[in-house]
């Protein structure tokens, strides 16, 4: 690298500059013929409401109309920024001699980081290619852009509803009362796990723990895409019945455990991960497992997580569980409920 290179970039980051004023992504470059620039321009996409004006495009059709010609024959393009696969290609089409770039562009670079244009022998046209002038200064700057930017969106982010994540105690009241006539009270069966369990990153999971007496056995019930806890009501009461224990947790983004809005959180092996996490925090006999329709999609997960702890898989039919609905989704606020159901589906399509 000369210390023209070194000037010319000085150059092309003094427009930079103007972009990250103007609020562009701070980009600039500079085209030069003969010692001389014909050609500059910074980002403005945002401004020019224009996807090609790149600061490369906009330099390059500067000196174009300067020198009355397309082809760009023996200049050189300095740019802040490793071009993009548009930029590399205009650069191609004008015939540069060479370009000269400052930082990488590790998520579209098209200069060797990403992929290389200038680098294919199967195009007609090539062009020199060399980066790391003054790269340094090109990184900080970009680096403090969209440190402002990152501020200036969680000022102007919109709050989350504080029952969005965590639906209120209080929206749960008449399906305890449908409880009640099933012989289940809250203060005795229910209880919210946090800390305890590592997988949950700060989540709360709800889960009921029903049993009269000393269990003869022990039942871990998974609910569907489309239940919690109130599907398993007469179920359960058979159940108890019969002295035997059943754990009936609220999948994460279901019933009265929290709901992370984002869909990608509700992967079959992450709730497998978290119940495995519950449950092994508790002395437990080996587990019967009963599925509600469409829980069999949580058995491999979960089965090669828990392994012996299990003794058994069983479905139970949809007439063995409360009918659908006011109970499905009557407490919940908002829609943000829906995005553990949606998730699930996917699963199924998968």
């Amino acid at each position: 690298m000369t210390e023209a290179d070194h000037r010319y970039m000085a150059e092309a980051l003094a427009l930079a500059r103007q972009a990250a004023q103007a609020g562009e992504v701070p980009v600039g470059a500079v085209v030069v013929h003969q010692g001389r620039i014909v050609g500059q321009g910074y980002n403005q996409p945002v401004s020019q409401r224009d996807p090609t004006a790149h600061a490369e495009i906009v330099a390059l059709r500067q000196a174009a109309r300067a020198l009355g010609n397309y082809r760009l024959d023996g200049c050189t393009l300095y740019v802040t920024l490793e071009p993009c696969a548009m930029c590399a290609q205009a650069a191609l089409h004008a015939r540069l001699k060479r370009v000269v770039f400052a930082a990488r562009e590790p998520k579209s670079g098209a200069a060797g980081s990403v992929l290389d244009l200038f680098a294919q022998p199967a195009l007609n046209a090539h062009t020199r290619v060399e980066g790391g002038v003054l790269a340094d200064e090109a990184a900080a700057l970009l680096q403090a852009f969209f440190r402002q930017r990152r501020q200036q969106q969680r000022q102007q982010a919109v709050p989350l509803r504080e029952d969005a994540l965590r639906t209120p105690e209080a929206a749960f009241e008449a399906v305890w009362a449908q409880a009640a006539g099933y012989g289940l009270r809250r203060e005795q069966h229910s209880r919210y796990w946090q800390r305890e369990v590592e997988a949950l990153q700060g989540l709360r999971l709800h889960a009921l723990d029903v049993s009269a007496g000393s269990a003869e056995s022990t039942w871990l019930c998974l609910h569907g895409p489309g239940g919690w806890w109130p599907q398993w009501l007469p179920w359960l009461a058979q159940r108890v019945a019969r002295r035997q224990r059943c754990l009936v947790p609220d999948l994460i983004g279901f019933g009265q455990s929290d709901k992370p809005k984002k869909a990608a959180w509700h992967t079959p092996q992450q709730h497998a991960r978290v119940l495995a996490g519950w449950l092994q925090i508790q002395p437990l006999p080996p587990l019967q497992v009963a599925l509600a329709p469409g829980a069999e999609a949580l058995q491999p997960a979960l089965g090669a997580l828990l392994g012996a702890r299990i003794r058994g898989w069983h479905r139970v039919q949809p007439h063995d569980l409360l009918a659908p609905g006011a109970w499905q989704q009557a407490p919940f606020p908002d829609a943000g409920h829906r995005a553990g159901p949606r998730a699930w589906s996917e699963w199924a399509l998968a």
